[in-house]
């Protein structure tokens, strides 16, 4: 499954799930037992880790997090990996994947309402208003992003302010999260 994880090369005829959609190795071509159950719930929980950039640990953090308020836990989880710092710049389109932007963030090229922050997994709240700090505003990798991605559009939680920031207008709900994952086969992987 696509999962995005290249940049905009997987938005391009050059993405390797469109090239070649079997699975790696000599035997790729056989048929595979069908996944039912664990290995299902398994498969998605894998899926949302690595589309986010998140280790285990973190994850399982985030669960219980999302397990604690009040809500359907499942949307709750998509919420708070949604609201991170590095997803936030990804989807303003200063980067081309999480990874750039995990690593943008790292390496200090954002601020948070006017302070500089560096924490790729700071969460957002509504109202925060995020832009590219002055010294940064001629890097080459975040106009490169820029004009890369002007055609991938920007969530309605999110608005664009000027040319360098956007605004977290409110918080994200399922609707406006649109990935491919049932949130509920990972509550009842945790759940167990």
């Amino acid at each position: 499954m696509k999962l995005f994880l290249k940049g905009e090369r997987c938005y391009t005829e050059k993405c390797a799930i469109e090239k070649r959609n079997t699975p790696p190795g000599q035997h790729g071509r056989m048929r595979r037992a069908k996944l039912v159950g664990y290995g299902l719930q398994l498969r998605e929980k894998q899926k949302v880790k690595r589309i986010y950039g998140v280790l285990e640990e973190q994850f399982r953090s985030y669960f219980e997090t999302a397990d604690r308020q009040r809500g359907i836990t499942g949307e709750t989880l998509l919420q708070l990996l949604e609201r991170r710092l590095d997803n936030a710049v990804y989807r303003l389109g200063f980067a081309t994947s999480r990874a750039q932007a995990r690593q943008l963030v790292r390496h200090g090229h954002f601020q948070v309402n006017g302070r500089k922050v560096d924490i790729p997994s700071y969460s957002l709240k509504s109202g925060d208003v995020v832009t590219v700090r002055t010294g940064s505003q001629a890097n080459a990798s975040i106009l490169h992003a820029m004009e890369e991605v002007k055609g991938r559009g920007i969530p309605e939680w999110l608005r664009r302010e000027g040319d360098m920031g956007g605004k977290v207008v409110s918080m994200p709900t399922r609707e406006q999260i649109n990935l491919p994952v049932q949130e509920q086969l990972i509550v009842e992987l945790y759940s167990k």
